[in-house]
């Protein structure tokens, strides 16, 4: 009751906050985001109950943050708890100190199927979900303390979106371990995870991509608020999907046979990780065509960008098509889904590295 009442009270005020401190700011489709957003998250905590906590976690630590800086960036030098557990890159190394050891900890339970371990495991994802997302929230506060032309979304570049990455994939995961009992799948699921960790630490200390930058101008549009989280989900929804198609080949090779769920149960999280996917792809595609509209005058030119993302959607509808129309089930979808992850992560990172165009925003 407690909990229920703390988060509702909590999205109620940031929503009221926001409307009333930045309404100056905003225009009436930013204002709707702001709104909406806040029943989303309310109806998602009363479905999800670890959602609450995770938010109420967030906006703990994120205001703890806040009222440490008190309007001043410099403090994060001076500060004992700024500088090493409340900054915004504070909070995102701890993120990536958790995820590793959560996948020590899953590989420990499906070796030695001890629940302890499995426990552990959770927890220290939930850690680092926490740290992830209210260093995000923390690093959208410090980059309006640099300047108000500064301040923006922190959703903008390769490091920022890699960090949410790592958070939607993972809180899409917890999602599915609380709801089915899948615990055994989360190294599978936390190895895709700390790929992306791994990629971080090494953009960080030898590129220094951790610093804030003002947005290009194309980048400056509430449509960002929305077009990129909408990816992000997809993204996360289909190399979660990979990752058990993975845990199902192998246990079909013999592998994790004791420790894994029936084939029925990883096949059934495969189609609903792919078609949640699917459906947040689908709106990101739909909002970034509207997008490009406004900023480049038309929905569509055929930029890489875009030519690999109905790549990607070709390829799920396909999927999908596949298993809900013929029926198909078994080893086929499960090498699907995994080719599925390479194609994926050429539209995301590869089409950034390799070709340009209009969304060259990301290059190493």
């Amino acid at each position: 009751m407690i909990i229920n009442l703390s988060f509702i009270i909590s999205i109620v005020s940031i929503v009221a906050l926001g409307l009333y401190r930045f309404t100056a700011f905003m225009d009436y489709y930013e204002m709707g985001i702001l709104v909406l957003g806040g029943i989303g998250f309310i109806w998602l905590g009363f479905f999800w109950h670890t959602f609450k906590k995770i938010f109420l976690s967030v906006v703990a630590l994120s205001g703890l943050s806040i009222f440490l800086f008190n309007d001043d960036l410099q403090a994060q030098n001076a500060d004992f708890f700024l500088k090493y557990f409340l900054s915004s890159q504070s909070l995102i190394m701890w993120m990536t100190f958790f995820f590793p050891l959560s996948l020590l900890s899953y590989l420990t339970f499906n070796i030695k199927n001890n629940q302890f371990s499995g426990n552990v495991a959770t927890n220290f994802s939930l850690i680092a979900i926490v740290s992830g997302f209210s260093g995000l929230m923390v690093r959208w506060y410090e980059s309006y303390l640099i300047s108000v032309d500064v301040g923006h979304i922190p959703i903008s570049n390769l490091y920022e979106v890699f960090v949410l990455f790592c958070l939607i994939t993972g809180l899409i995961y917890i999602y599915y371990e609380g709801k089915a009992n899948v615990k055994s799948l989360g190294v599978f699921v936390l190895l895709i995870i700390n790929a992306a960790v791994a990629f971080i630490l090494w953009y960080t200390f030898s590129k220094n991509a951790d610093s804030i930058q003002p947005l290009v101008p194309a980048l400056q549009s509430y449509w960002m608020k929305i077009h990129v989280p909408s990816n992000f989900i997809g993204y996360g929804a289909f190399s979660i999907s990979a990752m058990i198609a993975l845990a199902y080949i192998l246990k079909n090779y013999g592998f994790f046979k004791k420790s894994l769920p029936s084939n029925h149960v990883m096949e059934d999280l495969m189609y609903k990780s792919i078609a949640i996917g699917f459906i947040f792809f689908t709106i990101a595609t739909i909002l970034g065509a509207v997008w490009a509209a406004e900023a480049w005058g038309g929905y569509w030119s055929w930029d890489p960008k875009e030519t690999w993302a109905l790549i990607v959607w070709l390829n799920y509808a396909a999927w999908l098509h596949l298993r809900l129309v013929k029926g198909l089930r078994g080893n086929v979808l499960a090498w699907w889904s995994l080719v599925g992850l390479i194609i994926t992560t050429f539209a995301f990172v590869g089409v950034n590295l390799f070709l340009s165009g209009l969304h060259s925003y990301g290059e190493l």
